[in-house]
């Protein structure tokens, strides 16, 4: 019998932010492969990492060679893989999912390129879950300027894209991440991926530091669920907001990002104005993890949300000296622990 979900970590925190005019360095993908690995907490460890194909860590134009030999170095710290992180952007190959045609074929592109990675991985064993996730690689003021025509544009790539992760035996997952426009709100979300309409094939990534915001109504006031102001005393509101956003989203949702937010945002280069995750014991962290994790492992039911897997640790943006301290992924194992120790099931 296994259990599950599946406890993942992610590598590319050691990329996002790093490695640029006035950053902290790239940490090492073997840096936190051994971390991910090293870590245990009552003889529980970490089933898999999730990966960034970014020249800095994994190359989305790995030959198959160089594949394999990644898969052996993973295997060998006995580790799995799941879902991907494929770089859509203009900056690194791809271009808008609202974009000229252009752009809209170099997104395909990477996309295609991720799948055949992925169904190497698949061959290889070492990846038995997991989807490959992408945005819309467009801010949110180049939306609000043609919000109905660029929302038109997104369903048509993603459709598109779908149709090549369908070609591949893979899926897609669209993370909830409020600086990408057309999908800066929990309602503009939903109109993607209805509009669609390849619910086996292109679903939701959620975030639970990014989906909180969702109810705070950051760069889409006119969704905001939690009035305005909110001090976050008094918590059922929170609880209830929280609620309806996955209520909404969860039908989609293929991924969770196990994640603390303290409520604020910040801006960052293409980011407008995103999430700030905290470390997973900040005092200053507004989420019950437990807790609010389950409002996405579980159907309003009760039962449990069989399509999740794999759940993966977010720490994206922290220090490199929270990154590279063996504490923070104690930490953040027993955690995770937690959470599938309240919501888990066995095949």
């Amino acid at each position: 019998m296994e259990l599950y979900p599946k406890i993942h970590n992610a590598m590319w925190p050691g990329v996002i932010g790093k490695g640029v005019p006035g950053a902290e360095p790239v940490v090492p993908f073997e840096t936190l492969l051994d971390l991910t690995a090293a870590a245990e907490v009552d003889g529980i460890k970490f089933d898999g990492i999730d990966l960034f194909l970014c020249e800095a860590h994994t190359s989305i134009d790995s030959t198959p060679g160089d594949i394999e030999r990644l898969v052996e170095k993973i295997a060998a710290k006995g580790l799995e893989v799941g879902s991907f992180v494929a770089p859509i952007w203009g900056g690194d190959g791809g271009g808008s999912a609202m974009g000229s045609r252009g752009e809209r074929d170099r997104f395909l592109e990477q996309v295609r390129k991720a799948c055949v990675i992925g169904v190497q991985m698949r061959e290889l064993g070492i990846r038995p879950n997991g989807g490959i996730r992408i945005d819309s690689s467009t801010s949110v003021a180049e939306w609000d300027a043609h919000p109905e025509e660029g929302t038109q544009l997104i369903i048509q790539t993603f459709r598109e894209a779908g149709k090549i992760a369908a070609d591949h035996g893979e899926h897609l997952v669209a993370e909830g991440e409020i600086c990408w426009g057309g999908m800066h709100s929990w309602r503009e979300m939903v109109k993607v991926l209805e509009g669609v309409g390849m619910p086996d094939t292109v679903g939701f990534q959620a975030d639970m530091a990014h989906t909180m915001l969702y109810t705070l109504g950051y760069n889409r006031e006119q969704d905001r669920i939690l009035p305005s102001g909110y001090d976050f005393f008094d918590r059922s509101l929170l609880d209830s907001a929280y609620k309806q956003v996955a209520d909404a989203l969860r039908p989609w949702t293929f991924d969770l990002h196990v994640a603390q937010n303290d409520g604020t945002v910040f801006g960052s280069g293409s980011h407008d104005v995103t999430g700030r995750h905290c470390q997973v014991d900040d005092p200053a962290g507004k989420l019950d993890v437990v807790k609010h994790a389950g409002f996405w492992l579980r159907e309003s039911s009760g039962e449990m949300n069989p399509r999740i897997r794999h759940i993966c640790w977010d720490g994206c943006m922290f220090p490199n000296s929270v990154l590279e301290d063996p504490e923070t992924w104690q930490k953040v194992l027993a955690q995770m622990i937690a959470v599938r120790a309240a919501h888990n099931w066995t095949e």
